[in-house]
């Protein structure tokens, strides 16, 4: 018998395991913008780009305001724009969204291509 801070513990993770997400992105249908303002080619284009994504496997309907804001946000700091508190809320909900490698892997999650493979 072993106990639970000897050397055969160690090393053991007590992590859940990783989520696999498809390198292909995602596969649903890409939700209704939300109403409230007009969206440009390049939001309706961003949009499409981030519920295709292989995060989006992860996300539900609540997730468009936050995709939403991510994109006003985004369109912002490109433009050249955005406040200082803006440019923060845009990493706030990229990592909400899981969109950053440190969100990824506090969330648990990693992409892999159709062979089971990391990417």
């Amino acid at each position: 018998m072993t106990r639970p801070h000897s050397r055969a513990h160690r090393g053991q993770s007590s992590r859940a395991p990783l989520v696999e997400l498809p390198a292909a992105g995602c596969t649903l249908p890409v939700p209704g913008m939300p109403p409230g303002r007009e969206w440009t080619d390049a939001d309706r284009a961003r949009w499409d780009e981030l519920w295709r994504s292989p995060q989006a496997v992860m996300w539900d309907d609540t997730a468009r305001g936050t995709v939403a804001v991510l994109i006003v946000y985004e369109a912002a700091i490109l433009a050249g724009t955005a406040s200082a508190w803006q440019a923060q809320e845009a990493r706030y909900a990229g990592e909400a969204l899981g969109l950053t490698p440190r969100a990824m892997a506090a969330l648990g999650w990693q992409i892999t291509d159709t062979t089971g493979g990391p990417q």
